[in-house]
């Protein structure tokens, strides 16, 4: 059983930061990739961004430049700092890991708003 357990949501000013952690737990599992989604009201999930194992990043156009995600592989922990945050910017966001086995575990999510 594998847990994801994510912290640092909340309420902030447009133009402020924040930061995001997912710390994964459990046995039986070997992280490869992970990574953050969001959800904002009325839309479908999306990406934001992706930590692999080997050391490769992926941003998404929107977060591009204003975010930095990062993996302590030692502690399965993945971290998304974010600046410079926008109104649209307000979602649900999700951690994501992927093991190598290609198993895919979701967190429960945490709501990051940003007012203007």
């Amino acid at each position: 059983q594998v847990q994801l357990a994510e912290s640092g949501g909340g309420l902030v000013q447009a133009g402020g930061s924040l930061r995001l952690s997912c710390a994964a737990s459990g046995s039986g599992f070997r992280v490869d990739i992970m990574g953050w989604y969001r959800q904002a009201p009325g839309k479908s999930r999306e990406l934001v961004a992706r930590s692999f194992r080997g050391g490769q990043i992926l941003y998404v156009e929107p977060v591009k430049g204003r975010s930095a995600i990062s993996m302590n592989n030692a502690k399965n922990t993945v971290y998304l700092q974010m600046n410079s945050l926008k109104a649209e910017d307000t979602a649900v966001y999700y951690c994501n890991i992927e093991d190598v086995n290609g198993r895919q575990y979701w967190g429960q999510g945490i709501q990051v708003t940003v007012s203007s």
